[in-house]
């Protein structure tokens, strides 16, 4: 195996060696886990693009690299608040009635008031699914493709997450049927 010409052995090395300590510190920093492994991704990119300034001292090698994850962790933080703020433009920039708000759809009658609730109880993953295919009217094989899911495995947690939802609603009662039996 060739290793990379400019101190590829070297990074490796620092890799191994401080990989876990940057994703620590990017975990303590980070909303998900998802956000800090692209940061821990990002800082190690910046750093290979950088190899040649990397510290001759390996005491200073661990601080120099924690320097380019709080920037990466900044620059990540910078580019959610755009995404935020971008979003609300674009929510501001639809004339008012013209995006119906889910909230007033599915809270029409107590059925989906029960439905929403008993939706609420699901882990995130079922719900998404489900509203995939209910609310927008996705087909499985299409909602595989908006999860990066293969169509087969849809399917099966398709099918669970529907089960799930029907014992939660099997085993609630409305608010109207609660306050009857008072």
């Amino acid at each position: 195996m060739t290793r990379p010409p400019g101190g590829g052995e070297r990074f490796e090395e620092v890799y191994r060696t401080t990989g876990t300590a940057v994703l620590g510190y990017a975990l303590r920093r980070c909303g998900s886990r998802e956000d800090a492994l692209d940061v821990v991704a990002e800082t190690f990119a910046v750093a290979w693009r950088r190899r040649a300034d990397l510290p001759p001292d390996p005491d200073e090698v661990r601080p120099w690299l924690f320097g380019i994850a709080r920037n990466c962790l900044a620059n990540s933080l910078r580019s959610a608040g755009r995404s935020g703020r971008l979003g609300e433009r674009l929510a501001a920039a639809f004339e008012p009635g013209a995006v119906p708000d889910p909230a007033v759809i599915h809270e029409r009658s107590a059925d989906a008031r029960r439905v929403r609730e008993a939706l609420k109880q699901l882990p995130e993953e079922d719900r998404e699914l489900i509203s995939l295919v209910a609310w927008e009217g996705f087909t499985p094989a299409q909602a595989s493709a908006v999860l990066d899911l293969p169509p087969g495995t849809v399917r099966v947690r398709l099918h669970r997450a529907r089960g799930r939802l029907r014992t939660l609603l099997a085993t609630t009662t409305s608010p109207e049927e609660t306050s009857d039996e008072h």
